[in-house]
């Protein structure tokens, strides 16, 4: 029955795909909460910074960020990532481009929670003398990213299902393995469901076990 699926590393494909969510989904929380410091910073060249970032790259296509990475940072500039393998150096720059895109949409969601923080608690943090760096990291982010769980479950998702943009740059993941074995073979719906299947096997454990978190570890207000 699913004699299609031999001579092809389906669950390999799969892992790398995992890979891509993994790493990109730390490198884009990462950028994305630093974003949405620079987004409620009082330095306005900060707070200009990251309002232009966001809406410039949260209203760029993710094929095209991707195809930047590729044609332009590795073609043109000669970014190498730090190898000269051609594979590690596709799925490096796939990162940076998942990153990059993913990281406008993180720092929407927390700048969501930072909203729903008390003003006041962080005029009573001003009054003892804190900076706002230390506002921000002590009593303000660890609130706000408690908030935000389910909302970045929801890029965290997103950003699996995005992963597949990354075979336009030659990264040997789930889309890119699944268009060649619909191109060699004669069972187009079944490779369709046997790879859908796989995402949201993916997908649909992270949305529950975040929603669950994210409900258990709710601020009570």
């Amino acid at each position: 029955m699913f004699d299609f699926l031999e001579g092809y590393d389906v669950l390999g494909a799969f892992w790398t795909t995992v890979q891509l969510t993994v790493f990109s989904g730390v490198g884009s929380l990462v950028w994305g909460v630093l974003l949405a410091a620079m987004r409620v910073s009082p330095v306005p060249l900060m707070r200009g910074f990251g309002t232009a970032y966001v809406n410039i790259v949260r209203n760029i296509p993710l094929t095209i960020i991707i195809l930047f990475t590729s044609l332009g940072l590795a073609d043109i500039f000669g970014v190498t990532m730090g190898t000269e393998d051609f594979k590690i150096q596709g799925f490096r720059l796939a990162v940076l481009g998942l990153t990059a895109y993913t990281a406008a949409f993180v720092c929407e969601a927390i700048r969501s929670g930072i909203n729903t923080v008390p003003v006041g608690q962080a005029e009573a943090a001003r009054a003892i003398g804190l900076s706002f760096t230390q506002t921000l990291r002590i009593i303000v982010l660890p609130q706000a990213l408690r908030a935000v769980i389910s909302p970045l479950a929801n890029v965290l998702i997103a950003l699996t299902k995005n992963t597949t943009v990354a075979a336009a740059i030659g990264v040997a993941e789930a889309a890119a393995l699944m268009k060649t074995m619909i191109e060699n073979e004669a069972q187009t719906l079944a490779i369709g469901a046997v790879f859908a299947l796989g995402f949201v096997v993916l997908t649909l454990p992270t949305g529950l076990l975040l929603g669950w978190l994210g409900k258990r570890l709710a601020v009570k207000r």
